[in-house]
């Protein structure tokens, strides 16, 4: 970013810790907050550290529920793979909008709260996978002792998936992902 846009100013910090030395117009966040936990408390702080009349605004993943996801879980505690999942994984820290309307309602002098569904048209069931490998799958893969299980079970995940998501005429994928998307303008 600093090669790129020299003459912005930039910070790296840990979302949670994280203060404004003075407010900012704008405190933005594309598909990260969802690894960020205890978010009653760190909306409101976020929010906090933009100018009277500046915008918080960020977006999530909405789809915990959604069948890949799912099947995640299924796999993870299927006979075959319970024993490395002893607990339950912990995986994204994301609400319902309601949620996030009450933890920024008073600090917010206008709230906007929306879902999208968004419709991803892929190559074949294996980009699930692949787009999952960097995300959601993370929790499940850390878990697990090494590269061969890893493997097998990004395999038996994938058996999963394709039954979820058939081939369409055309050889490809349709691949819904739902997000949740808040702005907030600071009172």
């Amino acid at each position: 970013a600093n090669e790129t846009y020299p003459h912005q100013q930039w910070a790296l910090g840990d979302i949670p810790q994280w203060s404004a030395s003075q407010p900012y117009d704008l405190v933005f966040s594309n598909a990260a907050y969802q690894w960020v936990p205890d978010h009653a408390r760190i909306m409101p702080h976020l929010l906090r550290q933009v100018a009277s009349g500046g915008v918080f605004a960020f977006q999530v993943p909405a789809n915990i529920n959604a069948p890949s996801h799912e099947l995640m879980r299924s796999t993870a505690s299927s006979e075959k793979w319970r024993s490395h999942f002893p607990e339950k994984i912990r995986e994204w820290h994301a609400h319902d909008p309601a949620f996030y309307y009450d933890a920024l309602v008073d600090e917010a002098s206008h709230l906007d709260l929306w879902t999208t569904e968004y419709q991803h048209i892929l190559a074949g069931p294996e980009v699930i996978i692949e787009w999952y490998k960097g995300t959601g799958l993370r929790p499940f893969l850390d878990h697990l002792p090494g590269e061969s299980s890893r493997k097998e079970f990004l395999s038996d995940y994938l058996v999963e998936i394709e039954k979820a998501f058939p081939l369409r005429k055309d050889g490809r994928v349709l691949f819904p992902f739902q997000r949740l998307f808040v702005v907030a303008i600071r009172k």
